[in-house]
């Protein structure tokens, strides 16, 4: 583990390769799963007031999912998540394009209607975090359905980190950032 600043990061996370390859998964990760997307509970209330503006750009059956169960949910284990179709199908905010999926939210980002990208264990995934009252864990999350997101980043030669170095700095800020890239390049970084 590197620690930086307040987080812990797996050493996987700098080891290992990934470049999500829509081509070939089409999205498969936002309607495979047995639960909805984490949420932080500050995205519950954001979830809420952006629904109306992206209404219209999400599948009928999400909307349907939407309106009965609300814009977020309590998932069995009792963790905040977006609500799913059918249950635990789909995620209720995706949409489809040309047979790939696409996140409504980050649709409606993309289009101006909203200023929230989507969910942050959306755009940081497969970095997914554990947080704990004094500091944040980020583990590297291996699903067989990443496969060639995998394959790809080893291709490319991109590192996990790298790969999400945007969500990384939506989430942490870019100072620690440039902490963690340095705490890669020192030779003496304790992992």
């Amino acid at each position: 583990m590197i620690e930086v600043q307040h987080t812990l990061v797996h050493e996987d996370i700098i080891s290992e390769s990934f470049v999500c390859n829509l081509n070939k998964c089409k999205g498969i990760c936002c309607v495979e799963g047995d639960a909805g997307a984490p949420l932080e509970v500050a995205e519950t209330a954001i979830l809420a007031d952006i629904y109306p503006k992206i209404k219209h750009l999400l599948e009928p059956r999400g909307i349907a999912a939407i309106e009965q169960q609300g814009t977020s949910v309590v998932d069995a284990d009792g963790d905040l998540t977006t609500p799913c179709v059918d249950g635990n199908k789909e995620c209720a905010y995706v949409t489809f394009e040309n047979g790939v999926t696409k996140c409504g939210i980050e649709k409606g980002y993309e289009q101006g209607l909203v200023d929230w990208q989507k969910p942050i264990s959306c755009h940081l995934y497969p970095i997914r975090v554990t947080s704990y009252p004094e500091f944040d864990v980020l583990n590297y999350d291996r699903w067989h359905i990443c496969h060639d997101a995998c394959s790809f980043g080893r291709e490319l030669k991109v590192p996990v980190y790298q790969f999400l170095k945007g969500p990384l700095v939506r989430k942490y800020g870019a100072d620690w950032f440039a902490e963690l890239e340095q705490a890669i390049a020192s030779p003496d970084t304790e992992k």
